[in-house]
């Protein structure tokens, strides 16, 4: 399953990652797909990013449970 969503580029990094992609023999939406793994595995494996995140869960939990009672 996808999810279509637009994102707008500079016109000189979308005129990279054209010429990126078709050095590539792919599609720009491929090289986008591609890079935001990368850069997902990258940040779940940042111990600081994680951290971070659960703190933001852990808060927005107890503002949650505030707002219930």
């Amino acid at each position: 399953m996808t999810k279509q969503t637009t994102v707008r580029l500079p016109n000189e990094l979308a005129d990279a990652a054209e010429a990126v992609a078709r050095v590539r023999g792919s599609s720009v939406n491929q090289l986008i797909v591609d890079s935001l793994r990368a850069e997902l595995k990258r940040v779940r494996a940042d111990e600081d990013f994680t951290a971070r995140a659960k703190r933001l869960i852990e808060r927005d939990r107890e503002l949650l449970e505030r707002l219930a009672k």
